[in-house]
């Protein structure tokens, strides 16, 4: 289906527009019903989805996916207004805006549960992109950490979720040191308030400049929030004796090898910080809005690039290409 249809007016209300990865490297735009609210639960005309980098895997093909996909799947970063209710919502009115956990909203309409919605308030958020499932990430993950004040953080890869968890720790009292292999993201991290930024390079030359800047000490929490094995590998290098290693990248290829010896010499406390209860995810969601509204969070600026929803190749293909200026990409559906 060509930009023209996908952008065309929907002549029948029954049916939708959904991006479907029916192969490796391959979406179409597919006209398929709109789904209907079962009990407790409602429908969201979507507003837009965040893309995230999880997405990568499956659109680029592994061999444990499935193809094709169901329509509009990998889209689980979506906000917009309810436009349907099932039954038993009380809760809940059609027009709300909401955040909700889904895994379907890279489509025009999605379902969710009642108890998986986030009322967006009138005011400040009345017209601010709103992903909730990766802002609720950052909080339980920055719950997770136990970071206060006077602690000094490590954290790599600054990417959204990195720069998120800077602004964070920085709000909380706590000196971060970023590291990234891209020179633009320690720029973002330095606006998000970070102590020091670092290039990632070899992992003895990064360990003596953490050592250097800590007075000898490395670092009492460090996160790594980038899934690959590298920096992974460096996590455990520049954290101290008794300290804390928050492992917040999503890990998807398969088996890492860690240094469980060294792990296990300094006494780390090893936190695996993702969740999979959507009670937590929520909560997450609930306390990302208070962050936003009373000004601790500030995700606007990381939002860099902006595609509609037959674009959607093109947003995951810069995702993973990440050029000068990228920090997260966005689908507008208005």
């Amino acid at each position: 289906m060509d930009a023209g249809c996908v952008n065309g007016t929907e002549t029948d209300p029954a049916i939708m527009l959904a991006a479907t990865v029916i192969a490796p490297g391959r979406i179409e735009m597919q006209r398929v019903a709109v789904p209907e609210p079962g009990p407790k639960q409602v429908r969201v005309r979507l507003e837009g989805c965040g893309v995230c980098a999880s997405n990568l895997p499956p659109w680029e093909g592994r061999p444990w996916f499935n193809y094709p996909m169901p329509a509009g799947d990998l889209g689980h970063e979506g906000w917009g207004r309810i436009d349907a209710l099932g039954n038993e919502v009380n809760d809940f009115a059609v027009g709300d805006r909401v955040a909700m956990l889904s895994t379907n909203a890279y489509a025009q309409y999605t379902i969710a549960s009642a108890e998986a919605l986030l009322a967006l308030p009138a005011g400040r958020t009345s017209d601010l992109p709103f992903p909730g499932e990766p802002l609720a990430c950052a909080m339980n993950i920055f719950s997770r950490s136990g970071i206060g004040k006077g602690d000094t953080v490590a954290i790599l890869g600054i990417g959204f979720l990195g720069a998120l968890l800077t602004q964070l720790a920085t709000e909380a009292g706590a000196k971060v040191i970023a590291i990234s292999r891209r020179s633009y993201s320690l720029q973002i991290a330095e606006q998000c308030g970070a102590w020091k930024t670092m290039l990632l390079d070899e992992k003895l030359s990064m360990v003596k400049e953490v050592l250097d800047a800590t007075g000898g000490k490395l670092c009492n929490v460090t996160i790594e929030a980038t899934g690959h094995q590298v920096p992974l590998d460096l996590a455990g290098e520049l954290t101290r004796e008794r300290g804390r290693l928050i492992i917040a990248g999503y890990h998807q290829d398969g088996p890492c090898l860690v240094n469980l010896q060294l792990w296990n010499w300094r006494g780390l406390d090893v936190i695996n910080a993702h969740e999979r209860d959507p009670a937590i995810y929520l909560k997450g969601m609930k306390l990302a809005l208070e962050a936003v509204l009373n000004g601790n969070l500030d995700p606007s600026r990381l939002y860099t690039h902006h595609f509609q929803l037959f674009q959607l190749s093109e947003a995951l293909a810069i995702t993973a290409r990440r050029p000068p200026g990228f920090v997260k990409a966005l689908i507008l559906f208005q």
